[in-house]
């Protein structure tokens, strides 16, 4: 079966089934969901992201060491970016957004070849806004769903497994997390797991009252141990925990690290950023993909709510994301369209019925609420500062786990699944630009003028759709 990321807009509404479309105000392309308005406040997701906002903090050491910056300006980015964050619920996107993540290799590597100061920020400054400007551009014209759905469904299945791939990679490659956490890693992994995918614990949740407390909780269980684990493996120190509330320094921010200090880039520095851009936006185009399998198998549990993704929508929000931070806060994380681990979390509980979530709106928007109010708490900021580390690499393998997983659902055939093979080793190893192209010949010689269609062998019985 073609899978393609239809752009439905509000789909029930258009089929009259108004019934499976959640409070909402119209705005054009938006659906604006307010809380206390349109959703509940859901208080398990909300707790999770009082320390998951760990993960958020976790982008500080890289743009310390890329662009020297002291910590309270790179607490001060990530705080603009959290603010951001918000707006994809808010606005109509059912989605847990976060970091372009398996781009962020590519993005450094780019910026390295800048020297470290002003120059090296204008590189970053000018790739964001040129990334932001290109998403909005695709969701305003509306080729955006056009783009990702004429891929065909080897080169999907490839992109995904290659994000999945890359993910392990950066965790236990040279240099990685892995390195400085291994026995934290490797104990906070196996329980947020076993939380997350174990057969044994789901049917235990279904049976005990108190698991099924804590399978609400996603990898909350699994950061809060990796505090204690860390200090005693001695892989980590004991959190100082203060009290007060952040001081991130904005004033430094824009004088030293944004175009009201320095300026705009010169145009030579966009045109050189293109390459950059076009391989960091396949790493998007995977992101999509995976919010909208992931929906989709939301979607067909829970039909009492219309979670359908627009990837037209998507675009003009995590694209118009990435141009003002370009702006006011350039990121290395970038602004990205999901963060695939949170999601599955989320949708996972929401798949559980209306008792459990009664919006999934309600459940992304109160995780980034969350996340939001633990930013800006100096006790949970010090509380996780020690193993922010360990808070990246359970993001990076839950990440890897439904990418592969979703990206061998994504193919058609065996030989769909071939092609997805080299393709995933290539862009693992080599690059999105490179795993893009490995993928385009291998369609090429092996399926000819069915490059785009493909073929459908019967090996798997049931589409991702």
């Amino acid at each position: 079966m073609d899978q393609t990321l239809e752009n439905t807009g509000d789909s029930p509404e258009e089929r009259g089934d108004l019934s499976a479309t959640s409070p909402h105000w119209k705005a054009g392309p938006f659906r604006v969901r307010l809380p206390f308005v349109h959703y509940r406040l859901e208080w398990p997701d909300y707790t999770q992201g009082l320390l998951m906002c760990a993960v958020d903090l976790a982008a500080i050491p890289m743009m310390v060491d890329l662009l020297g910056m002291p910590f309270e300006v790179a607490l001060a980015v990530v705080l603009l970016n959290g603010i951001l964050y918000l707006t994809h619920h808010l606005l109509g996107d059912p989605v847990v957004p976060g970091w372009i993540t398996p781009a962020i290799p590519l993005v450094i590597a780019y910026c390295e070849t800048f020297p470290e100061g002003p120059e090296r920020v204008h590189a970053l400054i000018s790739f964001q806004i040129l990334l932001g400007v290109f998403s909005v551009l695709l969701g305003v014209t509306g080729l955006a769903r056009r783009v990702v759905g004429a891929i065909p469904p080897a080169i999907k299945a490839g992109v995904l497994m290659g994000a999945g791939i890359a993910a392990v990679q950066t965790v236990f490659g040279e240099g990685g997390e892995f390195e400085t956490f291994p026995v934290t890693i490797s104990i906070a992994i196996g329980l947020a797991f076993f939380l997350m995918f174990s057969r044994h614990f789901s049917s235990w949740r279904e049976r005990s009252r108190f698991a099924a407390q804590i399978g609400k909780l996603g990898v909350l269980p699994a950061i809060l141990l990796a505090v204690v684990v860390a200090p005693l493996a001695g892989e980590a120190e004991w959190s100082e925990v203060e009290w007060g509330l952040i001081q991130p320094d904005f004033v430094t921010l824009w004088t030293d690290y944004t175009i009201f200090g320095l300026g705009l880039p010169p145009a030579s520095m966009f045109l050189t950023a293109v390459p950059t851009v076009l391989a960091a936006y396949i790493v998007v185009f995977g992101d999509t993909l995976q919010a909208n399998s992931v929906l989709k198998q939301a979607d067909r549990v829970r039909e009492d709510e219309d979670v359908t993704y627009d990837p037209d929508r998507s675009h003009l929000i995590f694209g118009g994301r990435n141009a003002l931070m370009g702006v006011i806060g350039p990121d290395v994380a970038m602004c990205g369209p999901s963060w695939s681990a949170m999601l599955v979390v989320i949708t996972e509980r929401f798949k559980e019925g209306r008792r459990a979530m009664g919006s999934l709106f309600g459940g992304a928007g109160s995780f980034r609420w969350g996340t939001n109010t633990g930013l800006v708490l100096m006790p949970i900021v010090t509380l996780v500062k020690p193993v922010l580390g360990v808070a990246l690499a359970l993001t990076l393998l839950i990440q890897a786990y439904v990418s592969v997983r979703i990206g061998i659902m994504e193919a058609r055939s065996q030989r769909d699944l071939g092609i997805a093979g080299v393709t995933a080793g290539a862009l693992a190893l080599l690059g999105a630009a490179w795993g893009l192209g490995v993928g385009v010949l291998m369609c090429l010689v092996i399926y000819g003028r069915d490059f785009f269609r493909g073929e459908d062998d019967g090996t798997f019985a049931e589409s991702p759709e």
